[in-house]
């Protein structure tokens, strides 16, 4: 199957899709993945209609983020495709003074089921982070910061200050987990 401009466009269109988390969107959020999709991120890895439930959660919590998208590079074979979508995550606890800015990657594993593309798996690479301070700086407990790579220390101390631990080490640029998340991409890619 050679991929049309429709194929290309459906793919883009579940990549912005994610503004569905921000506006709390649930059921329109959950159209983006099959039943079966899974999500690994820094606060959340499983099912992604678990994730749906843990979202609304951190919706009524302290915690408010948002992501700005842009436009994916995508990877054909079939009726499969692997997408790699620049993102910035931005999030911000009101309470504790503190938010951050981080820049990350979705790569993303999708299926065409049905003649419906939809994300099967979803995992993200944190490129680099940086704290801010909206209402003026606040201080920043270093022993806890020092727990994560850097390039996304900013975004994890955010989450576990406000309820939703970092249970794990995530893929970061060029790290050895992004070269074993990609070859294990491609291998599904080709399958």
């Amino acid at each position: 199957m050679t991929p049309t401009l429709q194929d290309q466009q459906d793919i883009a269109d579940l990549m912005n899709g994610w503004i569905h988390r921000d506006l709390s969107q649930w059921d329109q959020l959950l159209e983006l993945f099959h039943d079966d999709g899974t999500i690994e991120v820094t606060w959340f890895e499983g099912i992604f209609s678990q994730f749906v439930e843990g979202s609304k959660k951190m919706g009524g919590s302290d915690l408010v983020t948002k992501h700005l998208i842009a436009s994916p590079v995508i990877t054909f074979n079939g009726n499969r495709a692997i997408a790699e979508t620049n993102a910035m995550i931005v999030g911000e606890n009101v309470k504790l003074g503190i938010g951050c800015s981080n820049h990350n990657r979705f790569y993303d594993l999708i299926e065409k089921r049905d003649g419906v593309w939809r994300i099967v798996k979803r995992q993200s690479v944190y490129d680099m982070g940086t704290f801010t301070f909206p209402q003026g700086l606040v201080e920043i407990d270093q022993s806890i910061v020092a727990k994560y790579p850097r390039e996304y220390a900013p975004l994890a101390y955010l989450l576990e200050q406000s309820g939703f631990p970092v249970k794990r080490i995530f893929a970061t640029k060029f790290s050895q987990l992004e070269k074993e998340m990609k070859a294990e991409g491609l291998a599904w890619l080709r399958a």
